[in-house]
């Protein structure tokens, strides 16, 4: 079987019975949605099975163990980049984390990151769209934390790299937060 299908068939799986935040779309919608991100900008087969199992080992009984066993070093050190420490840790560190590995990251692991954070925040303008600032209350770190770590994110990424996907998510905090006025 080609990687990419066992990859969808694999996260499909593992993220079984999960719901979006704020949503009630299976969960498999997300990283199904950043993989097609990822194949669009012509990443390789690697990368793209890594977004289709990006959070599987964050959210899931998953290992990076399996992923490696399953899909092989390269597919498994990606995921593994894109991981946030366990959800035992606060919010904060957690997020300055991501923050912190950006800083170092091959561009293929930047644009993976970036899709994931595009596709959130695409997910919240729509629900802002729909419900209003309700939206914030499915967040346990509310709207100010939120703009927070999505600029943080932006303005990381932009330090080292340039692609379309981050111009996309530049955008998007835009719409979503308001233009910072200095």
């Amino acid at each position: 079987m080609e990687m990419v299908e066992k990859a969808i068939e694999f996260a499909a799986k593992a993220h079984e019975g999960q719901y979006r935040k704020a949503s009630d779309l299976p969960y498999i919608v997300h990283p199904y949605a950043v993989a097609m991100m990822l194949l669009k900008e012509g990443c390789r087969k690697e990368v793209v099975a890594a977004a289709l199992l990006h959070d599987t080992v964050e959210d899931t009984a998953v290992t990076n163990e399996e992923i490696k066993a399953e899909f092989g070093s390269n597919v498994a050190r990606i995921v593994e980049a894109c991981t946030e420490p366990p959800k035992n840790v606060r919010w904060e560190e957690r997020k300055q984390h991501t923050i912190e590995r950006l800083k170092t990251a091959e561009e293929e692991i930047c644009m993976l990151i970036c899709a994931d954070k595009l596709h959130n925040l695409k997910t919240i303008h729509e629900e802002l769209r729909k419900s209003g600032e309700s939206v914030w209350n499915a967040f346990s770190r509310g709207k100010e934390k939120q703009e927070w770590y999505y600029r943080k994110i932006a303005e990381t990424i932009a330090l080292h790299h340039s692609f379309p996907l981050l111009e996309q998510l530049q955008s998007e905090i835009k719409q979503v937060f308001g233009v910072i006025r200095t």
